[in-house]
């Protein structure tokens, strides 16, 4: 499916907005302020609050300083493993009629007619696909095919599930979220293969790796260099090797100095001194 001349850009940053709760609104609304033009959430009450994200995207939209195109907006279809007990679709359904009901929650949850990109939170199993895994990526297809959703894509996938998907779906995964460094050797397979399939990688729970960071020389040293912080050079590698990365701060000051690296790539020379370091 092509990008029509009405979508926002994909854009180098997301914010995410897991385990914010009540506060989500507030959150999402300083995001917004400070830059941030793409926004992840998920159809998830058990870890995230949906209808905050969509409190915040309105209030910006009716004060006029902010348009639904310029917002890129991406939810996720949680299937009911991951959910608590508050099912946002029917739970006795069949899977794909699962993602059809999640769909309309999250628009009417947004506010919006339409979404930027909407992801499979998880495969059904831990190893392979399922059938339930196929229902649910057809109607992801559909709801693509239909306009609803310019891009499709998955979540807490490993390399052979990937694999499997790109190779039998109709419509492959223009995107991949997944925590990068939590199975290093795993996830680099995943990143190989989005590279050579031509998929989007987002990475999620990035500065899970600040204590390594925090204890390597050579990379404290680049980060002073640069007058950024540990958390902004992990960011900026990150953007180097064409990861899309999501952060989910809380702290205005820490917006700002994630979105000051978007400008600042890393040199040839600086690039060569961090080869290796980090998985």
């Amino acid at each position: 499916m092509s990008v029509s001349q009405t979508d926002p850009p994909i854009p180098a940053i997301l914010y995410g907005t897991a385990w914010k709760e009540e506060a989500t609104r507030g959150c999402v609304e300083r995001a917004l302020a400070a830059g941030f033009r793409g926004i992840d959430t998920a159809n998830q009450p058990r870890h995230y609050h949906e209808a905050g994200v969509g409190q915040a995207l309105q209030a910006a939209f009716e004060a006029g300083w902010l348009s639904r195109e310029a917002v890129f907006l991406q939810t996720k279809f949680t299937p009911p493993d991951g959910q608590d007990r508050r099912i946002p679709y029917d739970a006795g359904a069949a899977p794909d009629e699962q993602v059809r009901q999640s769909f309309r929650s999250s628009l009417e949850n947004l506010g919006v007619d339409r979404l930027d990109s909407l992801l499979l939170h998880g495969p059904t199993q831990l190893r392979g696909l399922g059938p339930a895994d196929w229902a649910i990526w057809r109607a992801l297809e559909e709801i693509h095919r239909q306009g609803g959703a310019s891009h499709i894509g998955v979540s807490n996938i490993d390399p052979d599930q990937l694999a499997e998907l790109c190779d039998r779906a109709e419509i492959p995964p223009a995107f991949v979220q997944n925590r990068t460094f939590l199975r290093p050797s795993a996830d680099y397979a995943v990143r190989a293969l989005c590279a050579e399939r031509g998929i989007g990688y987002q990475g999620f729970s990035l500065l899970a790796i600040l204590p390594r960071v925090e204890a390597d020389s050579v990379l404290m040293e680049v980060a002073r260099r640069r007058g950024w912080s540990p958390a902004q050079l992990v960011f900026r590698l990150c953007l180097d090797r064409g990861i899309l990365p999501l952060t989910g701060t809380t702290d205005p000051r820490h917006m700002e100095q994630d979105l000051a690296v978007l400008d600042q790539p890393l040199s040839r020379a600086e690039l060569g001194e961090l080869q290796g370091r980090l998985p």
